[in-house]
């Protein structure tokens, strides 16, 4: 049985920061690693001690991780940045509560005996002789060790301590993954039975040694079952600390992990979720969606329709999905003005349902224009309370520029982005997906089958454009970074001009039903361009509906695009391969790569013609490389192996470590069903005769640090994985088997509706006929039947992990 991990975090915001800077203010950033793996890094808030960063990250993790932590930092433009403090969560400690933490955390300080991190392999024997009990101590290696030299390694030794004795192993300079292959043997001496303790300790020729982590092993373990394999470091014991006066991080974390059972157990769930769709959805009242829909609230219920249209999609049956929940909303819209403005099931799922599959269609239509923004920095201001008439960067003969000449300035500006914007839209109707045009000609229809009236002419037109523009490229306008448009967060400047472009396109999606209604006044200059621009709109929409059904591809889909378009893309620094008598930073060269599922490849320039390229399908690995090694940050490695069985591995160098971490995760996906994956690999380079990391001079041996696989960002690109989505919609439905049971099994009045805790409860439909309720009995008895045979499924899977438990040999 798998198991699902994945990490929700949001860095909200920071207060009472410290200041480290002469100015008497601080410029923080925060680094996010789990365990000892970045996996992100916010935005630098200038000039503030009480920063809002709001980036919001997912990771899929490791089976194995034990603690997330928040560093804050302060960016220096010379020298090394300053550590404000740290937050440290602990896995168990996230777990805790099933709905996360968000709170306010104080920040502690950085204590260098507490950094620690990596394993260290021990085998440990207890041995009788003539003499009495030796314990023989087998210290063969270390991995991943802290660096504590400026040199980015360390000069470890351990040292063994049983009772009143000690002994050191010899010295391994400059590494952080050290071969000893030492045996040290120390005699029991009498009185009580004594712990078995392993330090680590980085040497230092001036000043005292530093300390790298240690494993403790209690008399009974080592009596039972003597330590034998690897065994995570770990910091001294210590007594909490007063944190001082380093301000705090207000932070969102949820934890979402899972047993995944074999995909026949789910079999039974998905065909009843199959056939929920293909029933008319206005008469259903026992399907798994109609529950669904009833005990899903809040963020439960955006996670829940990003694995609904997941599942819908792999078995090729999106559109009927979203065509049962639309049927369902319209049927119960009584006023039209409400239609799909709620966050209902029906309105998230096709909101997830555009990200999904639009988001490269978003990025060729927005892409351009939004980068101008960012790099032209114009100042652009409608609203008269919020203009700075000192930042137009015209002068004028008469001093300061008016107000009205800000105006029109900005109004020049803002329709100067407008225009292209509103080009690119309305001449996409060949770019966009065809599963959204056929997913938005069915609302089209359902909406006109609702509302035929004349006076309801336009909603057909609204209730599409309330999801394209309302809903995905106004919000991508606004905050580009969550849809990937832009790998940073805009400055204050260019975020205030993406909010005007958006809620201009925001009220063209309306058809400028609000214009000029409303406090934003203001906005009234616009008003000609967007009166303008929304009959193009109308003429768009009916183009874009104007498409042939065609079936979906069924069966068992794991992408979401085809496997032939790009993912990712942009410029690289390549290693030459095996670059001869060159300086390290001189065999890197500038290329521009791009990566589908199918290929990385890379020219000179994206214009050039001839492309180089590797398989993706032979990479086995993809890690980060130590600084050490080239003498230069944020450089990884993608170890490709030939139809020869002969491995290769490629460096590429990153702009920055946020880059680094899109880069990692878009590979480890695209790679992810690649058979022979690597345990472990060699974060060094192979330089002058040996490996930079592990000192080894054979460069066959085998990697000498664990490959992160499964640590990947979140993001629309995520293959698809039926089990783990249908094992989500399971654990939501137990949330309704009781109101379930009760309202078709155990209720004796049919008539009535039955309320849950919430105050809302699955309802019945009164008047409803005996052969209708006998068909809803019926359903209900049997999604009952499938949640309980999934029920005794994870209990004997369970049993079987406590069984496995208890016959394993205990560790620290």
């Amino acid at each position: 049985m798998a198991k699902s991990s994945s990490l929700n975090v949001r860095v909200v915001e920071g207060r009472a920061l410290p200041a480290k800077d002469v100015s008497g203010s601080s410029d923080p950033y925060c680094i996010v690693k789990v365990d000892d793996e970045v996996v992100a890094r916010t935005a630098t808030i200038w000039r503030s001690l009480s920063p809002f960063w709001g980036e919001e990250y997912t990771v899929h993790l490791p089976l194995d991780f034990h603690h997330l932590a928040f560093y804050v930092l302060d960016e220096d433009t010379v020298g090394h940045d300053d550590i404000i403090g740290k937050i440290s969560l602990s896995r168990e400690a996230i777990a805790a509560d099933p709905r996360g933490i968000d709170s306010w955390i104080n920040l502690s300080r950085v204590d260098p005996d507490a950094e620690v991190q990596g394993e260290i392999c021990l085998s440990v024997q207890m041995v009788e002789d003539v003499r009495g009990r030796c314990l023989r101590c087998h210290v063969l290696q270390a991995r991943d060790l802290a660096p504590r030299d400026i040199s980015g390694t360390s000069d470890p030794f351990a040292r063994v301590f049983w009772g009143s004795q000690s002994l050191e192993t010899s010295t391994i300079k400059k590494t952080r993954f050290p071969h000893w292959d030492e045996v040290l043997e120390l005699r029991e001496l009498p009185g009580a039975p004594s712990p078995l303790r392993v330090e680590l300790w980085d040497w230092d020729m001036v000043g005292k040694n530093d300390f790298l982590g240690m494993v403790e092993f209690p008399p009974q373990v080592l009596q039972q079952n003597p330590p034998n394999g690897w065994f995570r470091l770990l910091p001294f014991p210590r007594a909490e600390e007063d944190a001082g006066n380093l301000g705090a991080l207000r932070l969102k974390v949820r934890l979402n992990e899972d047993r995944v059972l074999p995909s026949p157990y789910y079999q039974p769930l998905t065909e009843l979720l199959m056939e929920s769709v293909l029933r008319p959805a206005e008469e259903d009242a026992a399907s798994p969606l109609v529950v669904l829909e009833e005990v899903t609230l809040g963020d439960c219920r955006q996670d829940l329709a990003t694995k609904l249209v997941k599942l819908f999609l792999g078995q090729g049956l999106a559109g009927p999905f979203l065509d049962y929940l639309t049927r369902r909303e319209v049927a119960r819209t009584t006023d039209p003005n409400t239609l799909f403005r709620s966050n209902s099931l029906a309105s998230k799922s096709m909101e997830q349902f555009m990200k999904l599959v639009g988001m490269p269609y978003l990025h060729e239509v927005l892409k351009p224009v939004v980068n101008r923004v960012f790099e032209e920095k114009k100042y652009m201001e409608l609203d008269p309370g919020k203009m700075e008439l000192g930042r137009t960067r015209r002068i004028s003969f008469k001093g300061m520029p008016s107000e009205e000449h800000v105006r029109e300035t900005s109004l020049g500006l803002l329709t100067g982005y407008l225009g292209p914007i509103m080009d690119a839209i309305v001449g996409s109707v060949g770019r966009c997906p065809l599963a959204m045009r056929m997913a938005f000609k069915q609302l089209h229809q359902r909406v006109e089958e609702r509302f035929p009236q004349a006076e309801h002419e336009d909603l057909k037109y609204l209730a599409i454009s309330g999801f394209l523009f309302l809903r995905f490229f106004a919000p991508a306008i606004l905050t580009p970074k969550l849809f990937d448009l832009r790998d940073q967060h805009a400055d204050p400047q260019t975020s205030r001009s993406l909010l005007l472009l958006a809620k201009a396109v925001q009220s063209i999606g309306n058809l400028g039903q609000q214009l000029g209604q409303g406090k934003e006044l203001w906005m009234a200059p616009l008003h000609p361009f967007l009166l303008q621009s929304i009959s193009r709109v109308r003429e768009f929409l009916d183009r874009l509906v104007n498409v042939e059904a065609v079936g979906e591809a069924g069966g068992s889909a794991r992408a979401l695009v085809p496997p032939s378009v790009t993912v990712r893309e942009g410029y690289l620094l390549k290693r030459k391969e095996e670059p001869a008598s060159l300086a390290t930073r001189f065999a890197f060269k500038k290329r521009y790569f791009w990566l589908s599922g199918e290929t990385l490849s890379y020219s000179k320039s994206p214009e050039w013609q001839m492309r180089s390229s590797m398989p993706v399908s032979h990479i086995r690995a993809v890690e980060r490389v130590d600084e050490g090694a080239f003498q230069l940050p944020h450089v990884m490695q993608v170890v490709t192996q030939d139809d020869a069985g002969a491995l290769h591995t490629t460096y590429l160098q990153c702009k920055n470590v946020n880059e680094l971490n899109q880069w990692l995760s878009a590979l480890r996906k695209a790679s992810a069903p690649n058979p022979d994956k690597l345990a472990a690999c060699h974060p060094g380079a192979f330089r002058g005769a040996r490996w930079t990391c592990c000192l080894q001079a054979e460069r066959s041996v085998a990697g000498c640090s664990r490959t992160h696989s499964a640590v990947t960002l979140g993001d629309w690109s995520d293959p698809l994985d039926p089990d783990a989505e249908t094992q989500m919609v399971y654990r939501q439905l137990l949330l309704g088997r009781d109101q379930l049971r009760m309202k078709f099994l155990e209720g004796s009045n049919m008539d009535t509706t039955l309320e849950a805790d919430t105050g809302k409860g699955l309802s019945v439909t009164e008047g409803d006929c005996p052969d209708a309720l006998a068909q809803q009995r019926t359903a209900a008895t049997r999604l009952l039947e499938v949640l309980e045979d999934l029920d005794r499924a994870h209990e004997e899977f369970q049993q079987r992990e406590r069984d496995h438990a208890a016959s394993s040999p205990l560790r620290p």
